[in-house]
């Protein structure tokens, strides 16, 4: 799919229509291994090198506000030069920050329901990661990290009043954003007049969400046929990121799409189950941060790509391009099929 999604992009940019395939292809190669190995492993070493894994995060998340890919304004890669590849330092903050809070939730989860240590403590943990990242100028980082350490604390046993309370200031912060987008940043306050108004700029500001309703309304109930995409040859901008599912739409249907979103819901589902069945609150802990993850992730592109909420820049999990983002995808995998695997033994 993400070749079909991507050949005349990649040849108008690249000069070689299979330079996001043969990319994405060494790195899902890569983080199978890595996958296979990790499960392998004992996922209480996690707990061990928690602080190694939280201390390389924050670093890296310092240095790409120093050393980053010029991209824009945007400073959400660190260049590698002797392999010519960029990394992302949030992909890794995402899978630290649920290890970080399952870990510190599963050392106190008696207290979660006191005000200091399952709300303010917790709250500190999330912001530390969530400043740093909105320093890269990465918005839709922010809102994932957020809403990950938001349901770790929520199963986590934080106060349900404290965290109603908190969930009603937040929704009223959302709102006065939508009613007041020069508060933020130039580039996302824009976006959010884009999605207000769907008469503004159909050549800027709205060009990509626009064609991506092109497509998705293109492609019907069975599709075009895979590789027959339209709106591919340039008109749906970087359909190897953010906006693949809306050529996924057009290619594959209503039908594709649905059956796509259904393994995704299998996905999420079988996670909860593992986390279920762990006798280890840290473990399970772990899975759901994970599962909630990739969960969140979809929802909020499918939201985007379908014009929903405002564009926001969130790739889909597995589809989208991204050497960092697949390998950590990968990663996490391995690691709830790790705790999957300890959680099936049973003494005899």
């Amino acid at each position: 799919m993400l070749f079909s999604a991507t050949y005349p992009y990649a040849l108008q940019n690249y000069g070689d229509s299979y330079h996001f395939f043969k990319q994405q292809f060494f790195f899902v190669f890569a983080g199978v291994i890595v996958m296979l190995i990790v499960s392998k492993f004992d996922y209480r070493l996690l707990r061990r090198f928690m602080l190694p894994l939280l201390a390389v995060t924050l670093i890296l998340l310092v240095v790409v506000l120093f050393y980053h890919a010029e991209v824009k304004d945007f400073k959400r890669w660190i260049k590698i030069p002797i392999l010519h590849i960029t990394m992302q330092p949030s992909d890794i903050a995402k899978f630290t920050i649920v290890v970080v809070l399952a870990d510190y939730i599963s050392k106190n989860y008696k207290r979660m329901n006191k005000m200091y240590d399952g709300f303010a403590k917790p709250l500190g943990i999330i912001a530390v990661f969530c400043g740093l990242i909105y320093l890269e100028r990465h918005n839709s980082g922010v809102i994932l990290v957020f809403c990950i350490g938001a349901v770790l604390m929520f199963c986590g046993g934080s106060n349900w009043k404290l965290f109603a309370l908190g969930a009603g200031l937040l929704a009223a912060v959302v709102i006065f954003v939508i009613m007041n987008p020069d508060v933020m940043m130039q580039y996302a306050g824009k976006r959010i007049v884009a999605w207000l108004d769907k008469d503004y700029e159909p050549l800027g500001a709205r060009w990509q969400t626009n064609n991506s309703l092109y497509a998705i309304g293109s492609g019907n109930f069975f599709g075009v046929g895979l590789g027959n995409s339209k709106q591919k040859f340039l008109y749906v901008s970087e359909p190897q990121n953010d906006f693949i599912f809306s050529i996924v739409c057009e290619e594959l249907g209503f039908v594709g799409a649905a059956v796509i979103i259904l393994l995704y819901a299998l996905l999420f589902g079988r996670g909860l189950y593992i986390a279920m069945q762990s006798k280890d609150r840290f473990a399970s802990l772990v899975v759901i941060g994970i599962v909630s993850q990739v969960a969140i992730q979809t929802i909020f592109n499918i939201l985007v790509v379908t014009d929903t909420i405002p564009n926001t820049g969130i790739a889909l999990p597995f589809f989208s391009a991204g050497g960092t983002s697949m390998l950590m995808l990968l990663f996490e995998m391995g690691v709830v099929l790790s705790i999957s695997r300890t959680t099936n033994q049973r003494k005899v």
